[in-house]
């Protein structure tokens, strides 16, 4: 009787371990200390998680259904590590939220996930940068042009041809989906990416029509909420500063007779190439944005990662220059920073992080009051992932 229940329990036990075979929860938890000062403004010593990676927990899995066919998803939401707060507010799986299948034909799916030059998530191809959509201000798109996470999207990845992949993205609705297809804020992206022996490289072509900010308004607040505010602004809505966010208020109360904010539609386009030379990889990316009534600007960066002393070396410099339509007076704006960080390994899961910036700008922005813009950070922190 005991070796029969002994029996019974091996083999339940084998059956959920099976079963649970193909099911994986991870995570990174990154948290450290930012020293900063904007133009203006006073020095500031706070915790910052995610400074770099946000802290994140995730559940993924794989179902083989057979003849080289199988359906896999991705939950995973934020958090900040320093208050236990959610990233998002209001969302249970901010960062990720798929149901995807992939075959012969490539990868297809949909839920919420982020876009093609994000930075972000299993649908990114961006490349060219080498410290990527993290590190505060010299994030790719600290004051350039960027597109977060969509909720409502479809995509679509081809099988690779040699290295070559292209992706496809539509969303019907950035933030929403309830009102009529001409209400909605539609995103639409398509990419290639050729990754191969040592080269990295990607073109991506990006917009957004924000179709649903054309309704009559009495303030500029009910015709965009503060996540599409921050997509025309070129900020990140789930990484806004406090600054940004009082920016946001201000700008919300402001009168409008009509909807003369309306169809503020936005262009990108994003080039990037990097040649791994085996000590380090030097890396160039491009960007182009065109936004109605908004920033019309060209950026370039130069930036390397270089392994040094067991870990790595990350330096990047980027010049931007354009119009931004919504200044009063001179429009034009110059922009340009310079960054560098090291990130050393205690173990496969564990690093150590350090981080330095300066940015400064001119013309239009010249007193921009944000970090991004006319500041420095310094930022020292620790990574943990599982």
């Amino acid at each position: 009787m005991k070796k029969s229940l002994i029996a019974l329990a091996v083999m339940g036990a084998s059956t959920v371990a099976f079963a649970a075979s193909n099911v994986t929860l991870y995570g990174v938890i990154e948290e450290g200390v930012v020293v900063q000062k904007a133009k203006h403004q006073d020095t500031t010593v706070s915790l910052k998680s995610g400074f770099d990676q946000g802290s994140r927990w995730g559940i993924r899995g794989v179902e083989e259904l057979g003849n080289g066919y199988s359906v896999g998803f991705i939950l995973e939401q934020g958090f900040n590590a320093d208050n236990g707060d959610q990233a998002v507010a209001g969302k249970q799986f901010s960062r990720e939220s798929i149901l995807y299948v992939t075959g012969g034909f490539g990868r297809f799916g949909f839920g919420r996930t982020g876009t093609l030059a994000s930075g972000a998530q299993s649908n990114n191809i961006l490349t060219g940068w080498a410290l990527g959509t993290g590190f505060g201000l010299s994030a790719w798109t600290s004051f350039g042009g960027g597109f977060s996470r969509t909720d409502n999207a479809v995509f679509y990845k081809t099988p690779s041809f040699g290295g070559l992949t292209i992706s496809a993205m539509y969303s019907n609705g950035y933030t929403g989906d309830d009102a009529k297809w001409s209400k909605n804020n539609h995103y639409y992206g398509i990419g290639a990416k050729y990754e191969a022996n040592a080269i990295k490289s990607s073109l991506i072509f990006e917009a957004m029509d924000n179709k649903g900010t054309e309704v009559a308004s009495k303030t500029a607040g009910s015709l965009f909420n503060i996540g599409q505010w921050a997509v025309v602004e070129g900020y990140d809505p789930a990484k806004l500063t406090d600054a940004q966010k009082d920016e946001y208020k201000a700008w919300a109360k402001t009168s409008l007779d009509d909807a003369t904010a309306a169809k503020k539609r936005a262009l990108m386009i994003n080039y990037g190439l990097e040649y791994n030379m085996g000590a380090w990889t030097p890396m160039f990316a491009y960007q182009w944005f065109n936004q109605d009534g908004g920033k019309k600007t060209h950026m370039f960066g130069l930036s390397a990662k270089v392994g040094v002393a067991g870990g790595d070396i990350l330096v990047g410099g980027r010049y931007l220059f354009g119009h931004d339509e919504a200044l009063t007076g001179d429009d034009k704006v110059r922009a340009w920073n310079l960054g560098a960080a090291y990130i050393y390994p205690l173990s496969k899961r564990t690093a150590l992080k350090a981080y330095a910036g300066y940015a400064d700008s001119s013309k239009g922005w010249k007193d921009k009051e944000e970090v991004a813009y006319n500041g420095y950070q310094l930022y020292l922190g620790m990574r943990h992932s599982f």
